[in-house]
């Protein structure tokens, strides 16, 4: 007996191999987008579950401890020189513009309100954000978080939410820190350096800062915590290639965050300049 003929009308079956072999068209950005929704839902994720009991306390700070530990003397370090440099260019140029007298608001204020965040977060994305990153992206592959999910512990929860708070709080105390250790450092070579007066410099400090300069600067640096932190666990939790893919992972980590730091920083004083009203305009 002869098989009964197949009707021109009936589909034809596609083998998998040339299935498989016919490209995928991507559309272009795509992964971009994906990789940008991610994060905001790890951001999302780890706001909601810092309100979520139990509180990871000791876990908090531990790496409180970790991440001041490794950015304290490095962030003291690095202030010194950009506060010297700040005060010299800036008391060049009033030089040459015939104010002098300003010499020493200018500086304080281009210290307190740009380079004081900047440096406290670049301190952190590279020191505690890289060390951050490279711990989960070493559970990831270990599948150590895997086995959390598995046991109804949420990851996010229990290491991420300590991480990020612990970059934050560090972020702020160490704005702080950057911030007199950089006006000291200004003050020195404008008065040494330059020969100006100790009077000029304070009171011309002392008439154009005001509270909300400090005020900006602490939440531009809580802010940038946050970003650091929440970069580095998300890097940390999507690793490719296994213990090769940690350590790009890394790399990947610091170089966004310092993108979105410069990014984040001109839309916020943007946002401060028009809100809040310049003394002596």
């Amino acid at each position: 007996m002869t098989a009964p003929p197949v009707p021109e009308s009936a589909p034809r079956k596609v083998s998998p191999a040339r299935s498989a072999a016919v490209p995928r068209r991507s559309i272009p950005g795509a992964g971009a987008l994906r990789e940008t929704g991610q994060l905001l839902t790890l951001a999302a994720t780890t706001v909601r579950d810092t309100f979520r009991r139990p509180f990871q306390i000791r876990e908090l700070i531990e790496q409180f401890w970790f991440v001041a530990s490794v950015t304290i003397l490095p962030a003291a370090l690095v202030s010194i020189p950009f506060g010297a440099v700040i005060a010299l260019q800036v008391g060049s140029l009033a030089q040459q513009l015939g104010a002098q007298s300003f010499t020493g608001g200018a500086s304080v204020l281009a210290v307190i309100q740009q380079a004081s965040p900047l440096i406290v977060a670049l301190l952190i994305a590279g020191a505690g954000g890289s060390a951050i990153c490279a711990d989960l992206g070493s559970r990831k592959i270990r599948e150590e978080l895997d086995a959390m999910e598995v046991m109804g512990v949420s990851p996010v929860q229990r290491l991420i939410v300590p991480r990020v708070l612990a970059t934050m709080l560090v972020a702020l105390l160490l704005n702080g820190l950057v911030s007199v250790v950089g006006t000291a450092g200004g003050y020195f070579f404008n008065v040494i350096v330059q020969h100006g007066t100790p009077g000029a410099y304070l009171s011309s400090f002392s008439a154009l800062a005001q509270l909300p300069d400090l005020y900006i600067s602490e939440i531009k640096a809580v802010i940038f915590g946050f970003i650091a932190g929440i970069v580095a666990a998300y890097r940390g939790l999507h690793p490719k290639g296994g213990p090769k893919g940690v350590g790009d992972a890394v790399n990947q980590s610091v170089v966004i965050t310092f993108l979105l730091l410069f990014v984040v920083n001109v839309v916020l004083t943007a946002i401060y300049l028009q809100l809040v009203p310049q003394k002596g305009a």
